[in-house]
């Protein structure tokens, strides 16, 4: 063998036999937990041995951990404790323990009395153990652990709590003499010291059916305090936990229990045993231990396992107000907000809520912010519209100069006329009467041009009323008649036989086809060379709801340059015009619902149509109703 194998092999058995104290490394230490019942039997014990086993193993330290169950609940007897006891040693022979842990006060008298045999040396920390059982024993130095305090007297407090007035309280479980706690078994003796204050039906050892029918049936002031229940009564084992279940489904009354697994099971609360502290609380201890500290040195104490904790599913139930429970009670399945069930989710949409609030926000000023500026244009465009009738006005006074002395000049010859005919000696009555007759209806046609004038140079704010679109035709086609006879320019109209019934203003309106119109007559006057010289002014229905206005002239029609920005502000091929005029058309027909357009004609000549939707006054009306 060469020295390289050697040397390697030496170093393979070094490191193989030298013990890790030698060199220098932390030896495992070992932990075993008893519980006198099976761990699989029930919640309780689980949830306990959960909460020790992370507080161990959360030490980060070199841990090996047993657990055994004696099942004692269910198994007694010297023969089968002998056999526990030789089933124990041969088992860990070669497994020295350091600690012991033990939970329940079976275990712990079965650890006491076997240690010597199978754990020498090992410290006993004991857990779930009450402190009347502790103090009836005086405990070796190697022994520590944290009681349990059990009271009777607790549940009836509780039971106060939840049924204001309690008159009486209903207490169910296994005999007491055949429970497995010492404290379940003591509370028989405690029934005569709350007898004076409140009512006590003794209902344990009932078999669970006939015990599930006395509970469906009890009087209104009453409370079940429910004890531990192994068995059905016919001989099958239940779990505590199950048999509390089974009575909450036919109970009347609110169940009060003292073991926190309870809780999700039917029982509304108490002063209830936590599991999960009292495994923690082992658990630490047998920590110190493991550090150096001796278990004499950790006085037995009283742990805090013990709390009032309720259901709030129950609480709903039983219409119980929470300022009646004791102090500092912890409340169990309250519905949590939704942000801290969701908090991810809710601060997302938390988040595009504000943003979309700051958006809305932001949209709303900018919506004021328009709308003022709408209001703004819209009175700029009624003082545009204003000094655009003026200026059409001014455009017109030879018409309307015409149209007034029209009667102005019948009245005159009238009234010569009544003055030849009063002078004669023979006085003609009935022709009088027909010249005074001629010279009122030229009074009313002169007052009638003098209103229309007034009713286009008004300036208000637009007014929407029901106008019919033919005879507003008929009123704009007088006032232009003069003008288009000083331009030798024909007139015609071709009027829909039908009614046609818009809402609109109707000086805005009137402004509109004189505009057109007028347009129509100066385009013919561009077009000097033109034979026929004619305006005609047509309207029509369009399907169900649209009135059209269509303004024909024979001018030059419309070049394709222009009819893309006749309608833009200040732009005009006339030489004195300011080029607002169908741009104001423009914008009133729009602000009515409407639409306006120029074609050129076939032929020659232009059309401008305008259309407007129908007046529905039935819908309107129901508008108005509503």
């Amino acid at each position: 063998m060469t020295a390289i194998a050697r040397g390697f092999l030496a170093f393979v058995l070094l490191n193989h036999f030298v013990p890790l104290a030698v060199r220098g490394e932390t030896l495992p230490k070992s932990v075993l937990v008893i519980e006198e019942a099976d761990a699989n039997r029930g919640p309780y014990y689980t949830t306990m041995f959960s909460a020790l086993r992370a507080r161990l193993y959360a030490s980060n330290r070199p841990l090996s951990l047993y657990i055994e169950n004696l099942d004692l609940p269910f198994f007694e007897g010297p023969e089968y404790e002998e056999t526990l006891e030789q089933f124990l040693a041969r088992k860990y022979r070669d497994r020295p323990i350091d600690v012991v842990i033990t939970i329940g006060q079976g275990a712990l008298r079965r650890a006491i009395d076997w240690r010597s045999q199978i754990w020498s040396g090992a410290a006993i920390v004991f857990a779930d153990v009450t402190d009347d059982a502790i103090e009836a024993r005086n405990l070796p130095a190697y022994v520590t652990g944290r009681t349990i305090k059990l009271r009777l007297e607790d549940m009836v407090e509780a039971a106060h709590a939840i049924v204001p007035g309690l008159e009486q309280v209903v207490i169910v479980g296994a005999p007491f003499d055949s429970q497995a706690a010492i404290a379940f078994k003591r509370f028989a003796n405690e029934i005569p010291a709350i007898s004076p204050n409140v009512k006590v039906a003794d209902l344990t050892g009932l078999p669970i059916a006939e015990l599930s029918k006395r509970v469906s049936a009890l009087p209104e002031k009453s409370a079940i305090l429910y004890t531990p229940i192994y068995s059905d009564g016919n001989g099958a084992q239940l779990l505590p936990a199950e048999a509390v279940t089974r009575l909450a489904e036919t109970a009347n009354r609110p169940i009060i229990a003292n073991v926190e697994t309870y809780i999700d099971r039917g029982a509304v609360g108490g002063y209830m045993l936590s599991p999960a502290i009292t495994g923690d609380e082992a658990a630490g201890l047998a920590l110190q231990i493991l550090d150096g500290v001796q278990p004499s040195q950790i006085p037995v104490a009283v742990g805090n396992s013990l709390r009032p904790v309720f259901n709030w599913t129950g609480l709903q139930r039983w219409g119980v107000d929470e300022s009646s429970l004791p102090p500092g009670s912890e409340i169990r399945n309250r519905p949590s907000p939704i942000w801290r069930q969701y908090p991810a989710q809710t601060a997302i949409v938390f988040a595009v809520v504000l943003l979309q609030s700051l958006f809305i926000v932001a949209l709303l000023y900018e919506h004021r912010r328009r709308r003022r500026a709408e209001l703004e244009v819209r009175a700029r465009s009624n003082e545009l519209a204003h000094v655009n009738r003026r200026a059409t006005a001014g455009e017109l006074s030879a018409s309307i100069a015409h149209e007034v002395n029209q009667p102005l000049g019948a009245i005159l010859a009238n009234t010569e006329v009544c003055e030849m005919l009063i002078k004669k000696p023979d006085l003609d009555v009935q022709l009088i009467e027909e010249v005074l007759g001629d010279i009122k209806s030229e009074n009313y046609r002169a007052s009638e041009v003098i209103v229309r004038l007034q009713r286009l140079m008004r300036r208000a704010e637009p007014q929407k009323e029901d106008i019919e679109l033919n005879e507003l035709v008929k009123d704009v086609l007088k006032f232009v008649a003069g003008q288009a006879g000083a331009h030798e320019i024909d007139l015609g109209e071709e009027l829909s036989a039908e009614p046609l019934r818009v809402h609109a203003d109707p000086i805005q309106l009137q402004q509109v086809v004189m505009n057109l119109i007028l347009n129509a007559i100066d385009a013919i006057c561009e077009a000097a060379s033109s034979s026929v010289r004619r305006v005609v002014v047509r309207t029509r229905q369009m399907g169900s709801d649209v009135a059209e206005i269509a303004v024909f002239d024979t001018g030059p029609g419309i070049a394709a340059d222009r009819r893309m920005r006749m309608f833009e502000p200040f732009f005009t091929t006339k030489p004195q015009g300011m080029g607002m005029g169908l741009s104001i058309a423009r914008t009133i027909i729009q602000a009515h619902g409407g639409a306006i357009r120029a074609e050129s004609r076939d032929g020659g000549g232009a059309v401008f149509r305008v259309q407007l939707p129908l007046d529905d006054v039935e819908g309107r009306k129901n508008q108005r109703t509503r």
